[in-house]
């Protein structure tokens, strides 16, 4: 089933029924007042996570998630440089012009619904392959081996 939604510049696009129900997830964890502010997360914070994932971990993800997100996702050309927890959101900050407290709350509502589609499996799969201070924005602790 396809339905009709506003877009971020106000234009008709069809969303499945899969990215409904992300959009839902995303806009209850975060708090947002519209459909559209969750989108505009998702697309912004799938994007950053595009840009930083790669190999087999990130066909997993893109196959958990509707269409729409995994195209955001895979559409962007992962960095040359991983980045850490910190500094993907330094970045997404930087790159969306919000705070970063702003930029936190929208990871942590991506984040926590993507993690509710992809499984607790795959997102350790996903925090071992990411240098560190990626598990607090998943929400998990992060937790160092022992020496």
């Amino acid at each position: 089933m396809i339905t009709e939604a506003r877009g971020p510049r106000g234009s008709q696009q069809p969303y499945s029924t899969g990215y409904e129900q992300l959009l839902e997830m995303v806009r209850y964890e975060g708090a947002y007042p519209t459909r559209e502010r969750a989108d505009e997360a998702v697309r912004l914070v799938l994007a950053g996570l595009g840009r930083q994932l790669t190999g087999d971990e990130r066909v997993d993800l893109a196959r958990c998630l509707p269409l729409e997100a995994a195209r955001v996702l895979t559409v962007q050309i992962p960095g040359s440089q991983p980045l850490t927890g910190w500094d993907f959101a330094n970045d997404i900050a930087t790159r969306s012009g919000a705070s970063l407290a702003t930029t936190r709350w929208d990871i942590g509502a991506v984040f926590t619904a993507v993690s509710a589609q992809a499984g607790p499996l795959l997102i350790t799969r996903i925090l071992h392959q990411l240098p560190t201070g990626w598990a607090l924005l998943f929400g998990r602790a992060g937790l160092t081996p022992a020496a």
